[in-house]
């Protein structure tokens, strides 16, 4: 009999000797990686000898992987039958927690800012670092994001920008067919654009969408050996082959070639190498035989890599599952288990042709409309630079009072909401001495009044649209789709998203001020329509009132309105007051609120022939046309009351003559009451807020104005009213 004790000291020693056994069969191929790639880098070897791969062979979730298998989530093992495939790989490494990230865009145009945005959720929805963006934009593109991120706040985000334009001679020799033109060959002058001591940086079009941590993206520059400098994923069509159709002759590269939605490059080495002289050299060289780029910088990406094997890290393919009209990519992402970047590389976008191509639309989809608000996250542990404004806004917020019966206008007041500014192609008006621009601000549930609006204002506006991101994007479609606004190219749309309970009128109306480009605006409210002759009638009164010559002058153009849904529109001033007389038109408001417009004076309106003077009065609220630097609207009245009242009386203040107009008009339409008027008609506490606001302001005035200021307290003293 054995010792006690002995069989299970020979157990252990059995087992120790079988994990033994299965280690070195789990970990050759690791083994085997780690010399091939010592092999590769150091020279052993043809470095033509790319590894091949298209279609994975993937394993499923933490399983101790095979020889031969890529240590990436979901990534395929090299595959002998395909082309330039990432062989076995170590495992990745991961970025330090708080690294600053570096990702290079290049944008142009108001449409391709808005892929840029929706890329930038998918990139901040999964990041866990701080991210430094770099930005080559034209003047468009520039002052729409700049705008943007500046109101976004996101922290642990630095964006810089760069003059796309300065950086057009040095391609522009260049023939390129591709959709993209100019910016589209803009990615092989970053090493020399972005700033010197920047070594690495992710490359990103702005037509992928993220659905993994850049960092992971980012990790894979550790596995670059010491010659190479450009990480891309194969190109997943047949395009670089040649047989896509009769007589296709495609730029030259290696195998299948690569795509570059998604580049990592090692700017520093790039540098080192002499890239600008490398690319333009063999641009040159082939241009003498092939007429133009196809694919834009991709096809001079490709050629140099087919001379110059060795610079290239090939990358999983799920790095840039490629979306093309003649994709291949379902071999890589019917095996893989957890793709990383989506591209949508076709011209025709979400459009497309593929049978799987709802389930890659519905992630697209989910970040377009996703509320970009929420991503204002902070990266706990990871200090950074809080955004410009910020530390004040936080400073502010701390002081308010919850318990205060009017905290939500009080909160109102400190929100900064995020605006895309000419959220849809815009082509400003010409410069004319006396043109104005209506601007006006509105709802979704407003939505409808825009193509009649644009029937009878043929002039340019700039109009403001309070939206969640999901409602833009109805809107977008909603223009799309119209005969009346699709045809309309001087019509600047600015979207302010939303955030908090009460509309923000003034804010709103801001927004559209600050956006106008002609020297004179119309001050109105997208529930009026005016007549189809004012545009040309307020030019004309500008230019014979001589406002350009320095007189400071708000002409006011008289309100009526309809209780009726349906009426026929009038032509002129006769059929108006014919259409008063037999009741079907009433002065603005004369039921609820007369005091609003009482002083434009319709019975001397009636008779006028010419322009002449009222004055201001308490609560006075009519629309004018006033100089672009006019003041702005005071931005604490939110909702509903006061917030033209305010406004005209600061004009006022600022000595403004008002000049009522003999031959304007603009006809008020019915709709239902809106949110904030049925709480102002039934909540005290709501009425009391507005006249603690009012208070306030009129002890700003007397600030900003003195004695000047005195006659408005009357203002205050006088019975409510509904605005």
């Amino acid at each position: 009999m054995l010792p006690r004790g002995r069989p299970r000291a020979l157990g252990a020693a059995a087992l120790l000797l079988l994990l033994l056994v299965i280690g070195f069969f789990l970990f050759r191929g690791d083994l085997d990686c780690e010399r091939s790639e010592r092999e590769a880098s150091g020279g052993g070897g043809d470095p033509r000898s790319l590894p091949r791969s298209l279609t994975p062979r993937v394993l499923p979730d933490e399983r101790p992987r095979p020889r031969g298998t890529a240590a990436f989530d979901g990534d395929p093992p090299a595959d002998p039958g395909g082309h330039n495939g990432s062989d076995c790989i170590p495992p990745r490494p991961r970025p330090p927690k708080c690294e600053l990230l570096q990702v290079a865009i290049v944008c142009a145009g108001h449409n391709s800012s808005r892929d840029v945005i929706t890329l930038v959720k998918s990139m901040l929805f999964y990041r866990k670092n701080p991210l430094h963006l770099h930005l080559v934009t034209d003047a468009v593109a520039r002052n729409i994001l700049e705008t943007l991120f500046h109101m976004w706040m996101v922290p642990a985000v630095q964006i810089s920008f760069y003059n796309a334009d300065e950086l057009k001679p040095q391609v522009s020799w260049i023939p390129n067919k591709h959709y993209s033109g100019l910016y589209g060959l803009m990615k092989l002058v970053l090493p020399s654009a972005l700033p010197p001591d920047l070594a690495r940086v992710i490359v990103l079009d702005t037509d992928v969408t993220f659905a993994s941590n850049i960092a992971e993206l980012w990790a894979l520059f550790a596995h670059f050996s010491d010659k190479q400098v450009i990480g891309l994923v194969e190109n997943q069509s047949d395009w670089y082959l040649g047989n896509l159709w009769r007589n296709h002759r495609p730029w030259p590269a290696l195998g299948r070639g690569f795509n570059t939605g998604v580049i990592l490059l090692r700017l520093d080495r790039l540098r080192q190498a002499g890239w600008e002289q490398m690319w333009k050299l063999t641009a040159t060289r082939e241009l003498l035989t092939l007429p133009a780029t196809s694919l834009a910088d991709q096809d001079i990406f490709n050629a140099i890599i087919k001379e110059h094997p060795w610079l290239v890290q090939p990358l999983p393919c799920v790095w840039n599952v490629q979306l093309s009209d003649h994709t291949l990519a379902e071999r890589c992402y019917s095996e893989a288990s957890d793709l990383k970047v989506i591209h949508w590389n076709s011209p025709k976008k979400l459009r497309v042709k593929n049978k799987h191509v709802e389930s890659f639309r519905n992630l697209y989809l989910t970040f377009l409309e996703y509320d970009g608000n929420l991503l204002r996250r902070e990266l706990f542990g990871c200090p950074r630079p809080p955004p410009p404004g910020a530390e004040q806004l936080q400073r502010a917020l701390a002081q308010l009072d919850e318990e205060d019966a009017c905290f939500e206008f009080r909160r109102q007041q400190l929100t900064v909401h995020r605006v895309h500014i000419t959220f849809l192609p815009h082509k400003p008006p010409p410069p004319q001495p006396h043109d104005v621009t209506l601007v006006a601000q509105l709802s979704m549930d407003r939505m409808q009044m825009l193509e009649a609006l644009c029937r009878h204002w043929p002039g340019p506006m700039s109009l403001a649209l309070y939206l969640t991101d999901a409602e833009a994007q109805q809107f977008l479609r909603f223009v799309e789709t119209s005969v009346v606004l699709s045809a309309r190219q001087d019509v600047a749309y600015h979207v302010v998203y939303r955030e908090g309970p009460l509309y923000p009128i003034n804010q709103l109306r801001n927004v559209a001020l600050a956006q106008a480009l002609t020297p004179y605006v119309f001050l109105s409210d997208i529930d009026f329509l005016p007549a189809y002759s004012l545009y040309d009638y307020l030019r004309a009164s500008i230019q014979q009132l001589e406002l350009g010559s320095g007189r400071k002058a708000a002409l006011v153009v008289p309100a009526f309105e309809t209780l009726h849904y349906r009426f026929s529109f009038p032509s002129s001033k006769a059929e108006l007051l014919a259409l008063l007389d037999a009741g079907s038109l009433h002065t603005f408001r004369y039921h609820e609120w007369p005091r609003g417009h009482a002083p434009t004076d319709y019975a001397r309106w009636r008779e006028a022939q010419a322009p002449y003077h009222v004055q201001w009065a308490a609560d006075y609220e009519p629309y004018v046309v006033v100089p672009r630097d006019c003041p702005r609207y005071d931005p604490r009245f939110a909702g509903f009351g006061w917030n033209k009242v305010a406004h005209v009386m600061e004009l006022d203040a600022q000595e403004y003559e008002l000049l009522v107009l003999p031959e304007a008009f603009v006809i008020h339409l019915p709709h239902a009451p809106s949110l904030d008027i049925s709480r102002f008609r039934s909540s005290p506490t709501y009425r009391d807020c507005l006249q603690a606001l009012k208070d306030e302001f009129h002890q700003d005035l007397s600030r900003r104005y003195g004695a000047a200021a005195l006659k408005y307290l009357t203002a205050l003293q006088q019975p409510r009213g509904p605005t």
